[in-house]
């Protein structure tokens, strides 16, 4: 019976995912990273120390905890770097409990230029991306034309594939983007400077899960942003580039759907969005301004201010039969004490006929109003309680409400940053 358990967002990322995972991580052996890149930011907050992390799993800040990064991630080396600098600069070890997968693709500085000249092209119909190149590093991935982590075991093969990769950034860059380009020499030391500082670290991330699972382990798999910015899933065009939902899990670390046995779905207690595309819930007014300032919801990566609405369950059904949730971890309870009243969306309001169905383009999410169901608010401190006895009464009717939308329990509770403000209703791994 495998012990294994996938934590994924159910929203539009920034759900806390993070903090979650560095609680749990202290009951497993190992936490992997399945996709995404450093556009991912997951902040643990350990008495009053604050980590950013972006690419290196949350689970690194538990000693003796492994820490995978699977071949559905794909790396920026500089990135990865300075994240290795700052841990080690915290006195945290680092390199004896980090695994790199050596499928991994790299994204290069011409992936970043490429990124940032996309997104000044598109104009006011921008995606909204973080620019650091993950999109154009997925590109090239699917294209079968990356330099990959195992590429830099020989140099002059690696000279061979990366000049071909820069020669055809570059002409994209200069020709049809009148942007500046990438000197080939640079971005080779680059590559080969990471490669002798993490070489050490390089295995098969699929190999070493099966080995992991043949001894009972218990195993943690870490998602990055939300399942409404899957690839295939989320409100195309305004997605990531990768498959955030579950079946991420799967193709992004090696291991076979049937070894999961608990998949936990973030959700905040209210709804952010992070850059442009559909938002029905979105509050532009004095709540929505009250929740990101209680809520301090900037992004983590790039400091971005978030979008700020009510809670969505019409996307978070969507969102849990897509996952095959197994119980809802709700975060950011506490930021809705001071409200005198919340509300939840149960349905759209669409050519004058309420749906409770996610609409199926972006025009027709553009189209939707929301129909919402209102609760009142508990207006005292839930911050920092540790036990769901101690909730107010009618936190603890929101709380039952969200279940009862959704078919799902609600099987822990967020109520702070801290990595010890969290109720636990049912262990993922019990």
């Amino acid at each position: 019976m495998s012990n294994n358990v996938v934590v994924i967002g159910m929203q539009w990322g920034d759900e806390g995912k993070g903090c979650i995972v560095d609680y749990l991580a202290k009951q497993t052996d190992a936490v992997v990273r399945f996709q995404g890149g450093h556009n991912a930011g997951h902040t643990i907050v350990i008495d009053g120390d604050k980590t950013v992390l972006h690419l290196i799993p949350s689970g690194i800040l538990q000693n003796s905890v492994k820490c995978l990064i699977g071949s559905g991630v794909v790396i920026s080396p500089p990135a990865l770097l300075s994240e290795i600098d700052q841990l080690e600069g915290k006195n945290i070890s680092v390199k004896d409990n980090l695994w790199i997968s050596s499928n991994c693709p790299l994204v290069l500085s011409s992936h970043i230029l490429l990124d940032k000249a996309r997104e000044n092209l598109l104009g006011k119909s921008l995606i909204g991306t973080t620019g650091r190149g993950i999109g154009p590093a997925y590109e090239d991935k699917v294209a079968r034309r990356a330099i990959r982590v195992n590429d830099l075991f020989n140099k002059s093969n690696l000279e061979d594939k990366l000049l071909s990769v820069i020669d055809y950034h570059n002409f994209l860059l200069r020709d049809y983007y009148k942007s500046e380009v990438v000197d080939f020499s640079l971005e080779l030391e680059s590559c080969l400077n990471f490669f002798d500082r993490i070489k050490l670290n390089i295995k098969d991330i699929s190999k070493e899960l099966k080995d992991l699972q043949l001894r009972s382990s218990s195993i943690l798999f870490e998602g990055a942003q939300g399942a409404m910015l899957d690839i295939d899933f989320g409100t195309y065009p305004f997605v990531t580039s990768s498959n955030t939902t579950a079946g991420g899990a799967s193709t992004g670390s090696g291991v076979g759907p049937s070894y999961f046995s608990y998949m936990l779905g973030i959700t905040k207690a209210y709804a952010t969005r992070v850059g442009s595309g559909p938002f029905p819930t979105e509050l532009n007014d004095d709540t929505g301004k009250h929740l990101a300032k209680v809520g301090s919801e900037f992004g983590a990566t790039t400091g971005r201010a978030r979008r700020c609405g009510w809670l969505d369950a019409v996307l978070l059904k969507r969102a849990i039969f897509a996952n095959s949730i197994t119980g809802i971890c709700l975060t950011k309870l506490d930021v809705l004490d001071d409200l005198d009243e919340i509300k939840i969306c149960t349905g759209y309001e669409y050519d004058r006929k309420v749906i409770n169905n996610p609409p199926l383009s972006i025009e027709e999410f553009n189209r939707c109003e929301p129909f919402y169901e209102s609760v009142q608010g508990w207006k005292c401190k839930t911050a920092g309680i540790k036990n769901y006895d101690l909730l107010p009464d009618l936190a603890k009717a929101y709380i039952k409400r969200i279940e009862e939308i959704t078919g799902t329990n609600v099987d822990m509770i967020s109520t702070g940053p801290g990595r010890d403000e969290i109720i636990i209703r049912k262990n993922p791994f019990s």
